[in-house]
């Protein structure tokens, strides 16, 4: 088992930085992409902004364990990189403040789709499945379009050229809020799916 938390200097510039870099996720060690966002976070250096050197060596995925590199607790490591301009730091903020409205709105899916799970596995009795579809249908509907405005919001930011850090999280809250969109059509269809075969069963036990 990997260590849960190293601290690290790190040497931006002039300054040195005393940092711990704890595992997201607890299942192993800091990865790389751990220490890149506590430094985004102490410097303002965005992550694709950042050339973190140990050894002589650029860290370059994401994904690998800093044991990986040999890093451990103490290790002295190199940062390189250029804040963001104050202009561009207003547009991230922008952004940043959608991600958490679009990450709320997500939350709130999830939820919806536990409920549909449910109701297709007959945690309702069936005389009152057809309706509590319908107020199912209709929230995830209201959903839909809480996405789109978002959508239309992100769509509507007009982001310099220069500002790279900027478009490549524009670039990824687009592709976040069409993922949940065609989630909320697979919940839609699957509730349309469920109602015909209760409306075609009760014509069945009528008949």
């Amino acid at each position: 088992m990997s260590e849960q938390a190293l601290t690290v200097t790190v040497a931006y510039g002039s300054t040195k930085h005393s940092i711990t870099v704890t595992s997201q996720d607890g299942a192993s060690g800091p990865r790389v992409r751990d220490l890149c966002d506590v430094l985004a976070q102490v410097t303002g250096v965005p992550q694709g902004s950042q050339k973190i050197i140990f050894k002589g060596k650029s860290l370059k995925e994401p994904e690998e364990s800093l044991c990986s590199h040999g890093i451990k607790d103490g290790s002295k490591l190199m940062m390189i990189g250029k804040r963001n301009s104050p202009e561009e730091e207003v547009e991230l903020k922008r952004l940043k403040d959608i991600e958490k409205t679009v990450e709320q709105t997500a939350k709130k899916l999830e939820k919806m789709d536990d409920e549909l799970t449910g109701l297709r596995n007959g945690f309702l009795a069936k005389d009152l499945q057809a309706e509590a579809l319908g107020k199912l249908d209709h929230r995830v509907k209201v959903t839909a379009e809480q996405f789109m405005k978002l959508l239309e919001q992100i769509d509507a930011m007009s982001i310099p050229e220069v500002f790279s850090d900027c478009r490549l999280k524009k670039k990824r809250l687009v592709q976040s809020v069409q993922a949940f969109l065609a989630q909320c059509d697979r919940i839609e269809a699957s509730i349309s799916d469920h109602l015909t075969k209760i409306q075609t069963k009760n014509l069945a036990l009528a008949e």
